[in-house]
C-alpha cells in the first residue's frame, strides 16, 4: 500500500526494504509488525536472494523506538511482532544476505536494526549514537551484539556514555564496510545486491548457519558439527545441484549456473 511505513522494491532476486515514516523514520509497534512480515517474507520466498535495507530521505536512516508512540500509548514491551524490533534483529533462520544502506542518523534502536544486517554501507553524512542510557534504558540488543563487532573497550565506551560519532569513525572501528557519497548510497547498494544475487545462495546460508551456531563454540566443537554434517543447510549444501555444478562449472573453465537447488 502507497500509504504504509515500509515500502518494497522488487528486481530480480532482490528486495529493496525501505522505512519510510516522515519526519524521522521512527519505529512504532505497527511499523515492527509490519517490518517482520516484509523480512519474513523475503526469507522463505526461494526467488528472493538479498534484501536491501534503507530510510526515506536523506536525513535519517532511523532514530529507533519513536516516543510520540510511547506517549500514546505503545509499551515499549510491547509486540514487536515476529523478527523483534524492527522486523531483523531476532528473526530466526535468516540464511539469506541483508545489506544496510544507511543514508542519514542511525542512533538506539536504528543503530540496532543497522547492525543486524551482514553488509553496512553508510552516506558520508550518517552519524551514530547509543543514547538511551541518557534516558536510563538499555539497549539491550546493541548490548549483546556490539562487543562481537567492535573491540570490547570501544562498545562499552559507546554504551555507557551514549555519545554521537561519525561515519568515519565507525568505519575506523569497523562498523561499517564503506562509506560512500550520499547521492550514490542506493547506486553502490545495489551494486553490492546484484553481485550477492550473482552468487551461491546454498553457500550463503550455509555460512550464515555458521556463524550463528559457531558463535559460543570453541573451534573444534564448531568444526565437528560442520563436517558431521549437523546443520541443516551444510547437509543441505553438500547434497545440492549446485555444489556439483560449482565443481563441473570450475572444470570446465566456465562461470556457475546457480539454482539454490
Amino acid at each position: 500500500m502507497s500509504d504504509s511505513p515500509v515500502k518494497t522494491r522488487r528486481e530480480g532476486a532482490i528486495l529493496e526494504v525501505t522505512l519510510d515514516r516522515p519526519k524521522a523514520n521512527a519505529i512504532d509497534l505497527e511499523t515492527s509488525k509490519i517490518m517482520g512480515d516484509v523480512f519474513a517474507d523475503f526469507r522463505d520466498d526461494p526467488e528472493l536472494r538479498v534484501a536491501i535495507i534503507t530510510g526515506g530521505g536523506e536525513k535519517f536512516f532511523c532514530p529507533g523506538w519513536d516516543l510520540k508512540a510511547a506517549a500514546g500509548g505503545d509499551a515499549v514491551d510491547g509486540d514487536y511482532g515476529v523478527g523483534g524490533f524492527g522486523g531483523l534483529q531476532e528473526m530466526r533462520d535468516m540464511n539469506k544476505p541483508i545489506i544496510a544502506a544507511v543514508n542519514g542518523i542511525a542512533c538506539g534502536g536504528g543503530l540496532e536494526l543497522m547492525i543486524s544486517a551482514d553488509i553496512i554501507l553508510a552516506a558520508d553524512h550518517a552519524q551514530f549514537a547509543l543514547p538511551e542510557i541518557r534516558s536510563g534504558t538499555v539497549a539491550d540488543a546493541a548490548t549483546v551484539k556490539l562487543p562481537k563487532r567492535i573491540p570490547y573497550h570501544v562498545a562499552m565506551e559507546l554504551l555507557l556514555t551514549g555519545r554521537w560519532f561519525d561515519v568515519e569513525e565507525a568505519r575506523h572501528w569497523g562498523l561499517v564496510n564503506e562509506i560512500v557519497p550520499g547521492e550514490r548510497l542506493m547506486e553502490r547498494a545495489w551494486e553490492m545486491a546484484r553481485l550477492l544475487e550473482s552468487g551461491p545462495p546454498l553457500v550463503y546460508a550455509a555460512i550464515k548457519e555458521i556463524v550463528r551456531d559457531a558463535e559460543d563454540s570453541k573451534f573444534q566443537d564448531a568444526m565437528n558439527r560442520i563436517t558431521g554434517r549437523h546443520l541443516r543447510t551444510v547437509d543441505i549444501l553438500y547434497g545440492s545441484e549446485d555444489n556439483l555444478e560449482g565443481a563441473k562449472a570450475f572444470a570446465e573453465k566456465r562461470d556457475p549456473v546457480w539454482k539454490g537447488k
